[in-house]
């Protein structure tokens, strides 16, 4: 799950398989009024994109991160539609680079979100060392994979498919 490269960085990858398809876990990974009822520490959209998700075009939530409210700043710089959504994000002071990657597998899709991080955090009077910041992105990766699994397959309201 988590690992060093050789260049010091941290990468978290997971992947879950997920009862719906593709096309929905699309949507509701790209749809901020979605993003929002799954992703239980995003608390408010404060600055819509046009046409999120858009290559350069930042969307930044209220977002809750353990106890402290920060900003998550969501800045795509690749979009392939259905398939692959890669991202610039800054959650508070952690910035790391976000992959999605989206895939058929018999009747579910397999969802996949890879993170890259440098292997530390300043803070105020210091540093959060690469064990920490090892340990927030799987919690972070492992919450995203939940809550969206348990959005896409709850049953569709209607309102949801006009």
């Amino acid at each position: 799950m988590g690992e060093r490269n050789a260049a010091g960085a941290i990468t978290t990858a997971l992947s879950a398989l997920i009862h719906a398809p593709r096309r929905r876990v699309w949507g509701a990974l790209t749809t901020p009024s979605e993003l929002i009822r799954w992703d239980r520490a995003a608390l408010e959209l404060i600055e819509p994109a046009d046409d999120f998700p858009t290559v350069g075009h930042e969307a930044c939530w209220r977002y809750q991160l353990g106890n402290v409210p920060v900003v998550l700043r969501d800045r795509p710089v690749e979009v392939v539609a259905g398939e692959r959504l890669r991202s610039d994000v800054a959650l508070g002071l952690f910035h790391f680079v976000q992959t999605w990657s989206l895939a058929d597998e018999a009747d579910a899709t397999r969802l996949g979100i890879h993170l890259g991080s440098g292997s530390t955090i300043a803070v105020v009077g210091g540093t959060v060392d690469r064990f920490d910041v090892r340990r927030l992105a799987a919690e972070y990766v492992d919450a995203k994979l939940h809550g969206l699994r348990r959005w896409c397959e709850a049953p569709t309201p209607s309102s949801w498919l006009a």
